[in-house]
């Protein structure tokens, strides 16, 4: 297998002609609750998360340790380089934790490059229509053996 750099295949440079968007991007939480756009981005993911089930609200047992979380803020664009939407994630800072102390497994599970190849080629082959979706919240449904407090 020959790796993309290798063959010559590179991902395309995408400059912004509006270079007021990347500074827009707030370096501090008390930055973007002031701004309508951020503030509705920071909504928009609380929602999921809440509509997902993704946490049950309760107090600190005593002996446990709390992982920290952030915002994280990204503008998205469309393929020829437009502005698409305002993005935020609240992401837990996972790196606080201990192995084998906090957690077990480190286990992702992740699509690999060789499924989506053979996948498109019989795509290809049985002449079936390709559709492109954008998707604004992905969750998977594992099951965690450990307590995790957030």
């Amino acid at each position: 297998m020959i790796p993309r750099s290798k063959a010559g295949i590179f991902k395309p440079k995408t400059f912004i002609s509006n270079i007021d968007l990347q500074s827009s991007i707030p370096t501090t939480v008390t930055e973007a609750l002031h701004s309508p756009q951020w503030f509705q981005a920071m909504k928009d993911e609380y929602d999921a998360l809440i509509n997902n089930n993704t946490w049950i609200l309760t107090s600190l047992p005593s002996g446990c340790k709390i992982v920290g979380c952030r915002w994280v803020f990204k503008i998205k664009y469309n393929v020829d380089g437009s502005f698409q939407r305002h993005k935020a994630r609240l992401v837990a800072k996972g790196f606080s934790q201990t192995a084998d102390t906090d957690y077990n497994e480190t286990y992702s599970l992740v699509v690999k490059p060789t499924t989506i190849s053979v996948v498109l080629s019989h795509v290809v082959y049985v002449a079936w229509p390709i559709h492109q979706v954008d998707v604004n919240n992905a969750f998977l449904n594992g099951d965690l053996h450990e307590d995790v407090y957030m």
